[in-house]
């Protein structure tokens, strides 16, 4: 099975610490913090002028901040909301509402068994003052954003539709760069492609993720998205066939043109996949579903 290619978007001019004007209603600032998993940085947005609101604050880094709170400086800012709890989205938070003001809107994760080994870059201290509910609407003069349940990368994660321009602020779900992670216990791939499904049914004429760079035709490339999915879960199959019966000799197969420090996380998105394959009776498992199980064919 051969999967569409995805349309990925690598060319992005970064300058850091400054409020970028992309329409009338939202401005981007992008966060220091480069990375394998976050590429050139976090994005936040401000949407609105005068009063107004900011997605995804990101992590706590003091000059991110600062620069955040300069560009606010003429702004009466009434919502600080947030995808998702990953602390590379979320952990400056707090400490942007002790500096601006604000109500924090979120939604709390999944609360996961301390045998299920959570995933330490989860915000456990994240409190909001409103917790998001699928469809919430909040408006302002001249801006209103409603919510979008996205679950899948994350349990509480959900993508924001600014009404005004027609676009949704799509945090980690879709991104423009590169494939969302999708990791248990938290991460759920059954929930993730529902998401997809839901967001391809949708008319938004643009996605801003939370990293990289804009979406400007996002129903094929949330096609592509789901069909590079399926492909994956036919490689699994596959390597189920020859034999390979681990996690790891499945990576080894699927991901040799990753680096091996990558094959860690690329073991997490397997071991989602297999999850949902077993959930629909499309691979089994003895005993427990884990990342250590051996996996066959039912």
């Amino acid at each position: 099975m051969s999967a569409p290619t995805i349309p990925f978007r690598r060319e992005m001019t970064v300058r850091y610490r400054v409020a970028e004007e992309l329409s009338p209603r939202v401005r981007r600032v992008i966060a220091e913090n480069p990375s394998s998993f976050t590429f050139r940085g976090t994005n936040t947005y401000i949407v609105g002028r005068g009063r107004v609101a900011v997605i995804d604050p990101g992590p706590r880094i003091e000059a991110h901040l600062d620069a955040l709170v300069a560009a606010l400086a003429r702004e009466v800012v009434t919502h600080i909301f947030v995808t998702h709890t990953h602390l590379d989205h979320s952990e400056a938070t707090h400490a942007l509402r002790d500096r601006v003001g604000g109500k924090l809107v979120g939604a709390h994760p999944r609360p996961i068994d301390e045998a299920e080994k959570p995933s330490e870059s989860i915000d456990r201290r994240f409190a909001p003052d409103i917790v998001l509910t699928d469809g919430a609407v909040f408006a302002e003069g001249g801006w209103t954003l409603r919510s979008v349940f996205t679950p899948g990368h994350m349990s509480n994660h959900h993508c924001f539709a600014l009404e005004e321009e027609n676009v949704l602020f799509s945090g980690d779900h879709v991104m423009g760069w590169n494939t969302s992670i999708v990791s248990p216990p938290d991460g759920n791939m059954r929930e993730y492609m529902a998401s997809l499904d839901r967001c391809l049914a949708r008319g938004d004429r643009l996605y801003w993720p939370g990293h990289g760079p804009e979406i400007p035709e996002p129903r094929p490339f949330v096609r592509a998205y789901l069909g590079h999915r399926r492909m994956r879960e036919t490689e699994i199959t596959r390597c189920m066939e020859r034999g390979q019966r681990t996690i790891p000799e499945m990576v080894a197969t699927m991901y040799r043109h990753l680096p091996i420090e990558m094959h860690g996380a690329a073991g997490r998105a397997v071991f989602a996949h297999l999850e949902h394959m077993v959930e629909t009776g499309r691979a089994a498992c003895d005993g427990p579903v884990t990342a250590a199980s051996s996996y066959r064919l039912p």
